[in-house]
């Protein structure tokens, strides 16, 4: 993992992603250098930059950046349909632009070459370097659940990983009470064990620390060798992108990093915000007309449904969506959770929820200001109350405005439960800790994705 603007980003994909986007380029280049050989022209420097950038944009949304391996022919017809859609793409650019056009023979020739070059990359990085990087091996020193929970998810193994489980190295704290030497664990063979196996990162799983359960003095050596040395919740949300819940305490939330907020950070926010807003607004336009006229003629009026929220600082706002389903969905009482196959959703709804564009209306939030495009997902009062109760540090979420989209949306399935929300929670947290104008970038790139392959919707 390498660590960018506060973000994690594996490495592989990175290395990938550059290799990929140096390939586009330069298909671009050589296209012009081929169709016009003979003519002295100067490098199409903004054409092959946007080429590469549509390109890029496409595949992502075409769920190609990912860190588990699919078959060739998954790739391929992925590759395929993403091209299709930078077709669209580019054409629309050279008819608002038309001092970026390329034409048909250069486009022709920079796509073969494009589309080849990307196949082959991807075949040789896949197939003869499995993401072209060695994997750290790391040992669990602890005992019980957490050092469980951490060698299960070292053992998945999932591709893309740059860790693997070495073994682990057991304390058991001392519950007599006594604080004499003869009781503490033995620790003097702990860095034989790291030499022997070659470790490179120490995974601190343990819940209580107290009575010389930790060799403090080995770890310490062991950093000074080279090792790296990780708690839990470090460990957790480098690798996972989460802040575990139950590995945190306020301690660690207070004195570590992040969790940065400030006069500059929301100006830069905001017009983000606005910029983005009102420009996908006036794109999707159409859209929302057609959609609203589906509404209208499935199942009437009302076309929008607005529903009270809980925003930033725990105020309330009313949401704006397109109304998904039946009239009254909830008149027989308490709210209630979305609900696989949910009957009270319309036919017209399901498409709506499918591809998002129920939630369109959000930008007007946006614009009033009641919410951000990126950041947690705002819930019901009804909800919150509860959740407040069952969840620690629920309201962290709420020291930010609420999102259209979020870390916690393109990472996690759509919730519904208090354990949902848990989970959900962990990703907010991890937003809310390490928010910047990087990763509301890549948080849009990878709504792309969701919008296009449909993913979490219910």
């Amino acid at each position: 993992m390498i660590r960018l603007f506060n973000h994690y980003l594996p490495l592989q994909l990175v290395l990938l992603t550059a290799l990929e986007a140096a390939v586009l380029f330069g298909s671009l280049v050589l296209g012009f250098r081929i169709r016009l050989f003979a003519e002295p022209l100067p490098v199409p420097f903004a054409e092959a930059s946007i080429f590469t950038v549509v390109m890029l944009l496409t595949m992502t949304a075409m769920g190609l950046y990912q860190s588990k391996a699919e078959p060739f022919r998954t790739t391929v017809q992925r590759l395929a349909v993403a091209y299709g859609l930078a077709l669209v793409a580019m054409s629309l650019i050279f008819y608002l632009l038309p001092e970026t056009y390329i034409g048909r023979g250069v486009f022709a020739i920079a796509s073969a070459l494009a589309l080849t070059g990307v196949v082959v990359v991807r075949t040789m990085f896949f197939r003869l370097t499995d993401y072209g990087l060695p994997k750290r091996r790391v040992l669990v020193l602890g005992n019980g659940p957490e050092a469980e929970e951490v060698i299960r998810f070292l053992h998945r193994g999932e591709r893309g990983r740059a860790v693997q489980y070495a073994g682990l190295y057991p304390v058991t704290p001392d519950r007599s009470g006594r604080d004499d030497i003869e009781r503490r664990v033995n620790h003097d063979a702990l860095l034989r064990t790291v030499h022997d196996l070659k470790v490179g990162e120490i995974v601190i799983a343990v819940r209580e620390r107290r009575g010389g359960v930790l060799p403090l003095r080995q770890l310490l050596d062991a950093k000074l060798h080279g090792v790296q040395v990780s708690d839990l919740a470090s460990f957790y949300e480098r690798e996972l992108g989460i802040l575990h819940v139950d590995n945190i305490k306020a301690s660690w939330l207070i004195f570590g990093s992040g969790f940065d907020q400030g006069l500059l950070r929301d100006v830069v926010k905001r017009v983000f915000d606005v910029f983005v807003s009102v420009a996908l607004f006036l794109a999707t336009l159409p859209i929302l007309a057609l959609a609203a006229l589906a509404v209208v003629l499935e199942s009437g009026f009302p076309i929008l449904y607005r529903q009270e929220r809980v925003g930033q600082g725990g105020t309330l706002f009313t949401i704006l969506k397109l109304r998904s389903m039946v009239a009254n969905a909830e008149s027989a009482g308490n709210p209630q959770w979305a609900k696989p196959n949910d009957a009270r959703i319309t036919l017209v709804g399901r498409f709506l929820r499918r591809t998002r564009i129920d939630e369109l209306p959000q930008l007007i939030n946006v614009i009033r200001g009641d919410m951000s495009f990126v950041g947690p997902r705002p819930e019901r009062p009804y909800f919150v109350e509860q959740l407040l109760d069952d969840i620690p540090y629920y309201d962290v979420r709420h020291s930010v405005k609420p999102g259209v989209t979020g870390w916690s949306q393109v990472r996690y399935p759509y919730g519904a439960s208090v354990e949902d929300s848990l989970k959900k929670l962990q990703y907010d947290l991890y937003y809310v800790k390490n928010h910047s104008l990087f990763l509301d970038l890549l948080i849009l790139v990878e709504t792309l994705q969701v919008v296009v392959l449909g993913k979490g919707a219910r």
